[in-house]
């Protein structure tokens, strides 16, 4: 590190000093496959003099044999170091490498780029402040770019520089540059990441690397290196809300104990008043020890040992917190999960949840929905396959404290193990909790009753399985009335079933409730809870509702369950409806009723419904003969 070696020289104990006092930047590479992230780390290292003579003999020697530059330095090889990677030509494994220079200290994670493994990108950006994402300049911003920075936005890194790679391969191109620039920027419009940079460079030949490129006139910004060593990270962590995971009960003899483990966040100071969770019994700190010694006061991220003025029984898996600034302490949450095993995650599922020091069984009771990384859209998905990305509940055998992963990163997280094998399987963040959401509270603090009456048990009594047949189209296009006539068709051959219509539940159970986007959500979402009721009675749903968006008929399928829902789409014409409620659509168009779907407001029909009735075209009874051969074929009735 010859930028360091004339202090080394003269003052050894300076240079200690001086090296202890940098701080240290955590940054991974990442991005598509092919991309040149291990490139970009070897040229980094390479250009800053920072690869030890005997390092750079054997990978002049291994890209000889492996190289995929066609020069006797391939930088790629300085991470690459997996016999498969340097076979195949990629990154298979996260690989980490350490550097400092006179200003930071470093620690680069270089991550593969191939989908099949995004789960160790996942892993490699969890501890990251910082991440590169590369975009090839020829082919622009593509799925994997998408999927990285999604991941990297819910892991809540908060800066992120775009590299644009391999200019020199489009001859440096401003308008190029410019344009993946634009196309990023829309794209991440939606992502949360509150820092972002554009570099446009070559790994391979070192343009803006390390030193600013020739070749690049018209970009007025700071070379790779010169970004890292200056960019901002101190107030980037929690140094407020004390949490301290319990690792382990010191006991060296009768008259000693200690709780220690690592500070997560805040800092614990001698004569702090601790709350003991999720117990929450208190007491002070006594006394504090760091590596054998006595202080003051413990730092976050430093490890430590607690000792109490009272007795308190504590073990490990609890958490020691100040008495004014407490996490959640709960049984039931909601997180966005990363999933990371070829068998999927479904609704049920039991597994290990692992948060801090704390393990326990859990199961996923919900699956809300999971995300398209291409248009970050809310899909509706019965289970969630390798490398998808998904929001679900989980309900753990016991309580746990935590905190939103935006506030706490380190309260936040937690990962799933499989309880036969024993393998990771996802890794969730928890989501933030609104104190001004009473039903968002109501819901995770409140315990789960269970029926004595099983599903089987009702169907072999009622003689049908339980279904919402969930009726959509413009105002006009017959869903009441067929509505009904399958409702009387059900009943005369002894099935009970009961109609959920839009117009009646706006006069009772949904009267508080405008016309505007959020009331039409929450109306469609308090009919699917009604639905989700009447089903788990083991009756048949008959929901009548316009529900103009794709987005709410999705979440109304995701509250009743994939299995029981039955999308119908009337997909009579504007005109035939505008004809047959013609005062409802004068009314709007006059303006007296304000956002009418097909008037003032827009209505998304359904992409794939599980039926489609020309209602301009058939009768009534032939739609309601249409509905139940369906429910015959797929047995919801005989």
């Amino acid at each position: 590190m010859s930028h360091q070696s004339e202090l080394i020289e003269k003052d050894i104990n300076a240079y200690l000093a001086q090296h202890e006092r940098k701080d240290l930047l955590r940054f991974l590479t990442c991005g598509s496959v092919d991309d040149g992230k291990s490139t970009l780390i070897g040229r980094l290292l390479y250009d800053s003099k920072l690869i030890y003579e005997d390092q750079l003999a054997a990978i002049k020697k291994d890209s000889e044999l492996h190289g995929t530059t066609g020069t006797d330095f391939d930088p790629a090889m300085l991470t690459d170091g997996l016999k498969a990677e340097r076979e195949q030509g990629i990154t298979i494994d996260v690989a980490y490498r350490y550097f400092s220079t006179a200003k930071r200290k470093f620690i680069i994670a270089d991550t593969p780029g191939h989908e099949q493994y995004t789960r160790n990108m996942a892993t490699g950006a969890s501890t990251c402040d910082l991440a590169i994402i590369l975009i090839d300049a020829r082919h622009g911003v593509v799925t994997q770019t998408r999927r990285h920075s999604f991941i990297v936005s819910l892991l809540g890194i908060k800066h992120v520089v775009v590299a644009v790679n391999k200019m020199d391969l489009v001859d440096f191109s401003r308008e190029t540059y410019d344009q993946i620039v634009s196309d990023y920027t829309d794209f991440s419009a939606k992502l949360e990441i509150p820092d972002m940079t554009f570099i446009p460079l070559s790994a391979l030949n070192g343009d803006n690397v390390v030193d600013r490129s020739d070749n690049t006139p018209w970009y007025k910004g700071s070379p790779l290196l010169n970004f890292l060593e200056n960019v901002p990270i101190a107030s980037d962590r929690n140094l407020i809300d004390l949490r301290f995971p319990v690792q382990y009960v010191s006991r060296p003899d009768l008259n000693f104990r200690g709780f220690s483990g690592t500070v997560a966040s805040g800092t614990v100071r001698t004569g702090d008043e601790l709350v003991v969770l999720p117990g929450g019994q208190s007491s002070r700190v006594k006394q504090l020890f760091e590596a054998g010694d006595e202080t003051n006061e413990v730092p976050a991220w430093r490890p430590g040992t607690i000792v109490l003025e009272d007795e308190i029984d504590i073990s490990r898996g609890d958490m020691l917190v100040h008495r004014h600034n407490q996490p959640h302490v709960g049984r039931t949450f909601e997180a966005m999960f990363v999933w990371m095993t070829d068998e999927p995650l479904r609704e049920g599922g039991s597994y290990l949840v692992k948060h801090a020091s704390k393990t326990t069984p859990a199961i996923v009771s919900e699956l809300r929905y999971q995300i398209d990384v291409n248009t970050l859209h809310r899909n509706d998905a019965g289970q969630l396959n390798l490398n998808e990305i998904g929001r679900c509940v989980v309900e753990t055998a016991i309580p746990i404290a935590y905190d939103a992963y935006k506030m706490n990163r380190h309260t936040g997280a937690f990962i799933l193990i499989d309880r036969l094998t024993n393998n990771t399987v996802g890794a969730g963040m928890i989501l933030e909790q609104d104190p001004n959401d009473g039903a968002l509270n109501t819901r995770l603090h409140t315990e789960r009753h269970t029926s004595a009456v099983t599903p089987d048990e009702r169907i072999a009594k009622l003689g049908a399985k339980p279904a919402t047949i969930w009726l959509t189209g413009l105002t006009g296009s017959g869903k009441s009335t067929i509505a009904y006539a399958l409702e009387r068709r059900l009943f005369d051959n002894g099935i009970l079933s009961h109609v959920l219509d839009g117009r009646n539940a706006r006069l009772g159970l949904n009267v508080d409730l405008n016309f505007d986007a959020d009331d039409r959500s929450e109306n469609l979402r308090r009919a699917a809870e009604v639905a989700k009721l009447f089903n788990n009675a083991g009756l048949i749903s008959i929901c009548a509702f316009l529900s103009p968006s794709a987005e709410n008929r999705s979440n109304a399928r995701s509250i009743v369950g994939e299995d029981r829902f039955i999308e119908i789409h009337l997909s009579a014409p504007l005109e035939t409806c505008r004809d047959r409620a013609a005062d409802s659509y004068a009314k709007a168009e006059s303006g007296e009723i304000k956002r009418f779907p097909g008037v003032s407001a827009e209505y998304q029909a359904p992409e794939a419904p599980t039926i489609t009735l020309p209602t301009h075209e058939i009768d009534a009874d032939t739609a309601v003969d249409r509905i139940m051969q369906y429910l015959i074929e797929k047995h919801f009735i005989q």
